[in-house]
């Protein structure tokens, strides 16, 4: 899908399109949604809030989670959540969904990938490996590469899209990342590595005669063993030599998500917070997924300040303040009011602000449907506050921001 990249005039104040979220969550052919964004804009409580509506609207849903703070399964009322999905207690049945949770295990998911592409004995002798071991747990882009294998096997597994399926619904949490699509970058980053100029020279051993060891690469090696140790190096080469039969594997399934990510029945929805750092990361998601091709449903603007129902400006509260009382350390009944009125100037104005940061993200994408989350009095901690979020995700009104109390 194309975005239009034409630009508006920051003086411009027309609304964005309004994000229909009931109607996405309700599509029979949406069978994927990816939640993305950067970190600490809500994206694992809009994720989750997404899958409790979609489940309760009649959708059989899993929520694949690969947030590490484990705040979904808090809220979903689970003691703990790991690389099988499991039930959330408490979900209205009445229309017929389901809703389970699951939180990605890195490791766990790469050990799946090596036990179910090579022979047990191959198996093996990756998993025992000690680089294997270090790749697997902490290697830089590893967990997001996982994220899509996870998402693969889930899709795969549950025959998405066909009648008789475990679910017909897939709502991904991506992980908290400074850089905005590594969710999308990493098996290109994975495969590259694997496929490397120096990966591909520590194999030559292991693919041909010994004569194929330059006088070259001796040298490096000689000079890596002093800087790493020989242990480690020959781990390297030993996983390398192993894991050499799966390389095809990896790309083959890394394109395989890649394309699933790309296809009609998926749709990403882009998280963000009404701050200018937060929307400006969201315009590069926004470019980024439509270089892709990815199909993009949507902006969520999340925690959002919330107007009052009073047609008092925020100049005329603070004008009628100061007259109110001289002294602003008075104690008196009108030095009260004139406090309670600055409050609301200032609630005012974050209002004010807020609107036009959205007004100025929509005309610079005005293509862009958006859904604006009110924020709540606190934090979510249980399906009440998920269910909320969820009401207040369906029930947009245009670009408008309800007060919630």
């Amino acid at each position: 899908m194309t975005r239009s990249r034409a630009r508006v005039g920051p003086q411009s104040t027309k609304a964005a399109p309004r994000l229909d979220v009931d109607g996405l969550l309700d599509d029979p052919s949406v069978g994927i949604i990816v939640c993305c964004g950067s970190g600490g804009v809500g994206k694992t409580t809009i994720s989750a809030a997404l899958g409790l509506r979609a489940a309760e609207r009649g959708r059989r849903v899993v929520v694949l989670t690969i947030d590490p703070a484990r705040r979904l399964a808090q809220s979903m009322g689970i003691a703990e959540l790991d690389n099988t999905p499991r039930p959330v207690a408490g979900i209205d049945t009445t229309h017929g969904g389901s809703l389970d949770a699951m939180m990605l295990d890195m490791k766990r998911t790469f050990d799946e990938v090596v036990e179910s592409q090579a022979s047990p004995e191959k198996a093996q002798q990756i998993l025992d490996n000690t680089f294997y071991q270090a790749l697997s747990s902490s290697f830089a882009g590893t967990q997001e590469y996982m994220a899509m294998e996870k998402l693969g096997q889930i899709h795969r597994d549950a025959r998405v899209g066909e009648p008789d399926g475990t679910y017909d619904l897939i709502v991904v949490d991506t992980p908290p990342s400074r850089s905005a699509l590594d969710f999308l970058d990493a098996p290109e980053r994975l495969s590259s590595f694997l496929d490397g100029r120096f990966i591909r020279l520590l194999l030559t051993p292991a693919r041909g005669p010994a004569r194929l060891m330059t006088a070259g690469f001796s040298m490096i090696t000689g000079a890596l063993t002093k800087v790493l140790g020989a242990t480690f190096l020959r781990d390297v080469q030993t996983f390398v030599g192993a894991i050499d039969t799966l390389f095809g594997g990896f790309r083959l399934r890394a394109q395989q998500t890649f394309r699933l990510l790309q296809a009609d029945g998926t749709a990403f929805i882009v998280v963000a917070a009404p701050e200018p750092d937060a929307l400006r990361e969201a315009a590069y998601f926004v470019e980024r997924l439509s270089e892709d091709g990815m199909p993009l449903a949507g902006l969520v603007v999340n925690r959002a300040a919330t107007a009052h129902s009073s047609n008092l400006s925020a100049e005329e509260a603070a004008a009628a303040a100061g007259r109110l009382t001289k002294d602003p350390d008075s104690k008196d009944p009108g030095s009260l009011a004139a406090g309670l009125l600055r409050l609301y100037a200032d609630r005012s104005r974050l209002v004010e602000r807020e609107a036009g940061l959205r007004a100025r993200f929509a005309a610079a994408h005005p293509e862009v449907p958006t859904a604006v989350v009110p924020a709540l009095a606190g934090d979510v901690h249980d399906l009440v506050d998920l269910r909320r979020v969820g009401v207040l995700l369906g029930g947009q009104d245009g670009d408008t921001v309800v007060e919630t109390g």
